[in-house]
């Protein structure tokens, strides 16, 4: 009988304290800018992240350390900047560069969470597609075996097409609206995951880190056909700064590499404007797509009462271009490139705030941490924003700093530091020569139109932008 009580009386001690610590839904989204409706997007359809953000807190200013997929959840997923991580494309992987880091999710597993990851969350690379294992308490869900992204006649006779012309391409059309049913797509198969998952997490008697990571709204653009419904043709529109930023360095600009491997992309050159009103509608489409698969999961959590002991987190992983600027897709030093959504809830906390606050990727790392009373790895190199959840109007970081690698013979590096009002730029070839600068004003240049590095009125400026990059983020992050 004692012995019976003793393991009854363990029982519940152990359930108790997992019962105190919170569950983690950690929500991924790939190429998401905050082209939102709760970020002031009133022409995009996104009830549930706009849901989402009335019960958190919305970060306004919120920043990558790199616009690239893997080289951004690298520094996100590791609490390291890209210098640290040496993580600078999508064919080197952090593991192998840093083979001991403690990563985020592996922290909470070290600590007693039980660990999981659904769809991206690490990037995946086509030779090996699992996740990094040592982050997990189970192996990695990345989407199900059968999964397609084009559907229509009209897509697979250009992708045979183009095998029959001895082509290397076998991707279809950048776009494609369909008929199909949301759970034929690997996003919707990922939200079903999500929440036959959430179902089994609810049984165990320990709290849980959940990675869930969306595809869309990442090329090709292709959704179902009611989500192109909500963004009418004659709705969109071309940007009205559809060209490159006036005196803009040519490192800062690339021609749209990515999009020109899928079907029907010219190989060289401009784009005729009905395929790029169609990448813009297709992105929005995809946008809403993503919306509505996170929205199940955020439902199922309300479903099983664990939304009160649950912090959950959501994110893009690095920003996005539709034009502006005279460029399409990521890999970008501009704001555009580097600016994310990133909206944070927490049991208990205020609902519907909102913060002007700088913050970065790097920070979230340690934030997760602290809220969940976990001690911080010597590693780490960004900063809580735990007080920001608090008092979002508090001073705090005077800069981020992103950066990319441009390949090329030779590659050059671009840094950029973001301050409240500023975006400077540097772009040094391997000896570390000035090869190209800039600066915007975002306060009267939001748009990034006109790089002003060169005038003379600015020098000033711009030498003092250039020391605050030069002493880098040690002394711009008190």
């Amino acid at each position: 009988m004692r012995r019976l009580l003793f393991f009854i009386s363990t029982f519940v001690i152990l359930h108790s304290s997992f019962a105190a610590k919170p569950n983690v839904l950690f929500i991924v989204v790939d190429d998401l800018r905050p082209e939102l409706g709760c970020y002031g997007a009133a022409h995009m359809k996104t009830p549930n992240l706009d849901r989402l953000a009335s019960s958190g807190v919305l970060f306004e200013r919120a920043y990558c350390q790199v616009a690239v997929c893997n080289c951004s959840r690298s520094s996100l997923l590791s609490g390291c900047r890209p210098d640290t991580t040496g993580v600078f494309d999508n064919q080197h992987f952090l593991r192998p560069n840093m083979p001991d880091v403690l990563t985020l999710p592996q922290l909470f597993k070290n600590n007693g969470w039980h660990s999981l990851s659904l769809g991206k969350i690490f990037h995946h690379s086509e030779k090996e597609p699992g996740d990094d294992p040592q982050s997990w308490s189970e192996p990695s869900w990345y989407r199900a075996e059968t999964y397609r992204s084009w559907f229509t006649q009209e897509s697979n006779d250009l992708i045979k097409e183009s095998k029959k012309g001895g082509s290397k391409l076998s991707r279809g059309p950048p776009f494609e609206a369909s008929n199909e049913a949301d759970d034929v797509y690997p996003d919707g198969q990922i939200a079903a995951k999500a929440i036959e998952t959430l179902q089994r997490l609810k049984t165990m008697e320990k709290p849980f880190f959940l990675g869930v990571g969306f595809l869309k709204p990442h090329l090709p653009f292709t959704c179902p056909q009611k989500y192109w419904d909500l963004y009418p043709p004659e709705t969109i529109k071309l940007p009205d700064n559809y060209f490159p930023p006036k005196n803009v360095p040519e490192p800062a600009m690339h021609n749209w590499y990515e999009l020109r491997t899928y079907g029907g992309v010219p190989a060289k050159g401009g784009i005729p404007d009905a395929m790029a009103l169609n990448l813009i509608r297709g992105y929005r489409a995809c946008t809403s797509f993503v919306d509505a698969q996170i929205g199940r999961v955020l439902d199922e959590l309300d479903r099983l009462g664990l939304r009160e002991n649950t912090i959950v987190v959501l994110l893009g992983d690095h920003g996005y271009h539709l034009g502006e600027n005279g460029i399409f897709t990521k890999m970008t030093n501009f704001e555009l490139g580097t600016h994310i959504p990133l909206i944070v809830t927490t049991p208990g906390q205020k609902a519907g705030r909102r913060t002007k606050a700088l913050v970065e990727f790097v920070d979230i790392y340690p934030t997760l941490a602290e809220l969940c009373g976990l001690s911080l790895p010597k590693h780490l190199e960004g900063k809580s924003f735990v007080p920001l959840l608090d008092k979002p109007e508090q001073p705090w970081k005077q800069a981020v700093f992103s950066q990319y690698l441009r390949p090329g013979k030779p590659p050059i590096m671009g840094r950029s530091i973001r301050t409240d009002q500023w975006r400077y730029t540097e772009w040094r070839d391997p000896k570390s020569e000035l090869v190209g600068s800039e600066l915007y004003d975002e306060k009267n240049d939001p748009k990034e139109n006109t790089n002003i590095a060169g005038e003379a009125a600015n020098s000033g400026r711009v030498k003092q932008m250039a020391e605050l990059l030069k002493a880098g983020w040690t002394v711009a992050v008190p």
